[in-house]
């Protein structure tokens, strides 16, 4: 069917220049205007049935929010957007909408689908809560608190963050232990500003303080504090410590100084804030000529920092093609306009280094594509006799993490999968050890930030459903 949305254009986000921000670190989307939002709102087509909320793993009532978007009432839109979603401001900057609820969107079907993720991020950033409780629960009210009914959330990412938020909301007292020094897991240490500013998360932080949530600083899951010492003092706890250990290559050279894991390499940059040393007391590896190994968000955000950091080249290597890269393809986009190049069909086969044992090439395998793998994707094949060198001071590997062994070694009654992970109940997210939940990356191994909220809010109200009633 034929309607006025169909034929309205999709409204672009404004961006800084690329020959601009590649020399800063402030935020590449600059986010719509009123206007902008009112514009690619009225696109949307109301659907009786709308598709575009099964591709959510939150259930965001994205119709009722765009209306409210329409009529120019953000309050109305935030509070829709609240009932399901703890960190609006962040989903709408990292989630991938394309895939998701957008993904699902009728209008896609014959042109650009609406921009559900930027108007989001519209309503998110316009709207500024009045209290503490408004900003957890989306209402003026606050929940009574429950006496003696306490959380413990292991891990401040998006997944626990998202299951004290809900049970916070419900009166319960939520306790959050963080490893590191500064909350919001990979929210601060892994995703670059450019992408997602510090700010964003210590506000979507801070309304948690208001609401009551503690975060307990410096605290390492199965080292100084453990899950069953917790559950002496908690009705519930649960687990979101994502999964951090980083995967290498395991070729040779790897231990060559200038060989860095992406965890690594963006945590000094992200939380150890390098890219403004000497002002900060963190240095990073300086790089003249960078080479990134892997093609997801990760590999984006270590190839896109690179740059930022001074590199004079930047290479994304890659075994297949551009049409099989995991990575967003905004984030590619924006890669590319900055100045990263690619190195497509090509495979890391040594490091090499200098009598420093400092790194200063890799060899690289020529690859073509065979048949499909168990992913779906055409498997990467050498081509004989087709290797060449690739000079680089500064290796990235980013293919990836798996779990994080501390907290899984110092809990064994915990189930884990055939993979390493934790098992649990899909519908409630609880472990083998009764109360005790988990979710995340650490059942999962690495996905997205909205799938790590949606497990988040499955335990929570689980926790809730059983605590605060």
């Amino acid at each position: 069917m034929e309607t006025k949305a169909n034929k309205m254009p999709r409204v672009d986000m404004p961006c800084q220049p690329a020959a601009v921000r590649r020399g800063n670190f402030d935020e590449v989307a600059l986010g719509y205007t009123p206007e902008m939002a009112i514009q690619e709102a009225s696109r949307c087509l109301q659907c009786k049935k709308p598709l575009c909320i099964t591709g959510c793993p939150v259930e965001v009532p994205i119709r009722e929010f765009i209306g409210h978007v329409v009529q120019n009432n953000l309050e109305g839109a935030y509070r829709v957007i609240k009932t399901t979603n703890s960190l609006p401001a962040v989903c709408g900057r990292v989630c991938p909408q394309e895939h998701q609820c957008e993904g699902k969107c009728i209008l896609g079907k014959k042109g650009q689908p609406v921009a559900i993720g930027r108007l989001e991020r519209f309503v998110a950033d316009t709207h500024i809560a009045a209290t503490a409780c408004e900003q957890i629960t989306g209402t003026t009210a606050c929940a009574v608190p429950l006496q003696g009914r306490k959380v413990a959330c292991i891990g401040s990412g998006p997944s626990s963050l998202t299951c004290a938020g809900v049970c916070a909301a419900a009166g319960l007292k939520v306790d959050v232990y963080e490893a590191l020094h500064e909350p919001g897991g990979v929210l601060i240490y892994g995703i670059p500003a450019f992408r997602l500013p510090k700010s964003v998360v210590s506000t979507e932080i801070n309304g948690l303080r208001g609401a009551g949530v503690t975060f307990h600083l410096n605290s390492v899951g199965g080292r100084t504090v453990a899950v069953a010492d917790l559950m002496q003092e908690y009705a519930a706890v649960f687990i979101g410590v994502g999964a951090g250990l980083p995967i290498f290559l395991g070729i040779p050279g790897e231990n060559l100084v200038g060989v860095f894991s992406a965890n690594e390499y963006l945590t000094r940059i992200n939380l150890g804030r390098a890219y403004d040393f000497p002002q900060q007391d963190t240095p990073a590896y300086p790089g003249r000529h960078v080479t990134v190994f892997g093609a997801g968000n990760v590999a984006m955000d270590a190839a896109r920092t690179a740059l930022r950091m001074g590199a004079e080249s930047v290479h994304v290597v890659y075994r297949r093609t551009r049409a099989e890269m995991p990575a967003r393809r905004e984030e590619v986009e924006h890669a590319e306009e900055e100045g990263v190049q690619f190195a497509m069909l090509s495979a890391p086969v040594c490091f090499n280094g200098n009598e420093e044992a400092k790194l200063c090439s890799v060899t690289l395998q020529k690859m073509e594509l065979g048949e499909p793998d168990n992913s779906g994707r055409r498997r990467p094949i050498p081509v004989p006799d087709a290797v060449y060198d690739m000079p680089t001071d500064l290796a990235i590997v980013a293919l990836g993490t798996r779990s994080n062994p501390i907290l899984l070694e110092a809990t064994p009654d915990l189930r884990l999968n055939a993979r390493g992970y934790i098992e649990v109940n899909e519908e409630t997210g609880e472990t083998s050890m009764p109360n005790v939940f988990a979710g995340g990356d650490i059942v999962t191994g690495a996905a997205t930030v909205i799938l790590a909220m949606g497990a988040g809010r499955r335990a929570g109200r689980e926790i809730v459903k059983r605590f605060a009633n």
